[in-house]
């Protein structure tokens, strides 16, 4: 695997580890840039910036590599809420002014004032009289209705965004949730690119002429491998789900946890273990 850039030290926190737990997903899914590309739906130019912090990915994105990678994206999805904040934070900010350092100053100039903002401002002169401590401003009571006020605000944005941030975590919870009845396909989204997600499948498994089939596709003889996607992958999911291997979920992306089911497979029915589902892997399959 290639060594990633290391990330810039005025990252937040919560994009930091958003960054880096991308990039361990990445990893593990073993895809290049360009299949990765290809399996989301996002250029090769948008997964450079987002995995090298340059750039808050989108909750899509975010989804669709924990998926591929074979992770829960519940969390990553609360993170990235977290992360967004943050981000949104610092482009509101702006970015702060740059400050010359002490080697750009030369001369005896440079000997007798300090680099910094005052040294910049201040024309260089043999004789500048040195100038008086400023003074020391202290807290009065007076300051204190303005300081109680601030604080007030900063504890009610806090609690707003505790309260934002927790109801999103539990929608995020009953979307996923086996149990809540929901799916990836009818779940309502908060994001406006829902077509871009990949399509569900649903498992109809049944014995016909005394072959099994989950209803979504009849063939026997298509070859298909790591990489591949479509109803002819989903099918073999189904069929290994019946089988008892659990290849993830049922989204027709043959990915690295399917390739493991596939093998798995192979090995206990005495087949070549290539990871590829062909003409003898689906009779073994169907049968």
């Amino acid at each position: 695997m290639p060594r990633w850039n290391a990330l810039s030290d005025e990252l937040d926190p919560s994009l930091r580890e958003l960054v880096t737990r991308l990039r361990r997903l990445k990893d593990r899914s073993e895809l290049s840039m360009r299949q990765l590309a290809a399996r989301t739906g996002y250029s090769v130019t948008s997964w450079e910036r987002y995995l090298g912090g340059r750039s808050l990915p989108p909750g899509r994105a975010v989804e669709a590599l924990a998926r591929i990678g074979g992770a829960d994206p519940v969390g990553l999805l609360a993170l990235h809420e977290v992360a967004a904040e943050a981000w949104a934070a610092r482009r509101a900010k702006g970015p702060a002014p740059a400050r010359p350092s002490a080697g750009e100053r030369t001369g005896p100039a440079a000997e007798r004032e300090p680099a910094g903002p005052a040294a910049e401002r201040e024309p260089a002169g043999p004789a500048a009289p040195a100038e008086p401590p400023a003074p020391v401003v202290t807290a009065t009571a007076a300051d204190a209705p303005s300081t109680g006020r601030a604080l007030h605000v900063a504890l009610v944005a806090g609690a707003v965004a505790l309260v934002l941030a927790l109801s999103a975590v539990f929608l995020l919870v009953l979307r996923f949730h086996p149990d809540s009845g929901a799916t990836a396909a009818t779940a309502p989204l908060p994001s406006a690119a829902e077509s871009s997600s990949p399509p569900a499948y649903t498992c109809r498994i049944e014995r016909t002429e005394g072959l099994w089939t989950a209803g979504i596709n009849s063939t026997r003889d298509t070859e298909v491998s790591y990489g591949d996607v479509g109803p002819d992958v989903a099918e073999a999911q189904c069929l290994l789900r019946r089988a008892g291997i659990s290849p993830g979920g049922i989204d027709g992306m043959f990915g690295p946890l399917t390739l493991r089911a596939v093998k798995d497979m192979q090995k206990k029915s005495g087949l070549v273990v290539d990871g590829m589902v062909g003409p003898r892997t689906w009779k073994a399959l169907r049968g």
